[in-house]
């Protein structure tokens, strides 16, 4: 497949299909906006035409922690080494903010059954004998 990696120029309506086709919970357009707007950075996988197939983006405080964020790679595109290229980009731009002897910490939160892609590309599961599980809680907004 050929494809072209595109930084930061992800459209509000992109991100939103892409979290559409690959049924994701929607976000309000204020949310999308925000979202794309506060991320350290945004990588898009498009086709000859333009077309998203996929993305990853990095949040975080881009010192001590980084987060892979809403890594989606459309159904019809996966087995191609998308999701693979994808996570090579966002961890060489996370290297990219190290300095010296630095360490940071590359984190993410994957979807049940994606562990074993996630693990290939040198995360490791949690929990451990040293490290507890991940954690989450969804809020609302106070009434």
């Amino acid at each position: 497949m050929n494809l072209s990696y595109t930084e930061n120029d992800l459209l509000i309506e992109e991100y939103e299909m892409l979290r559409n086709r690959v049924n994701w919970q929607p976000f309000s357009r204020r949310q999308s906006r925000t979202a794309l707007q506060n991320s350290l950075f945004v990588l898009c996988a498009r086709r000859k035409d333009g077309t998203p197939v996929g993305m990853g983006r990095i949040v975080g405080d881009g010192a001590t922690v980084c987060y892979v964020q809403d890594l989606i790679v459309l159904p019809e595109c996966r087995r191609m080494h998308v999701g693979t290229e994808l996570m090579h980009r966002l961890e060489a731009f996370v290297r990219s903010l190290i300095q010296g002897d630095e360490t940071m910490r590359l984190c993410l939160m994957c979807a049940l059954g994606r562990e074993a892609f996630y693990e290939s590309c040198g995360f490791l599961a949690r929990p451990t004998s040293e490290l507890g599980p991940g954690m989450i809680r969804w809020l609302k907004a106070e009434k």
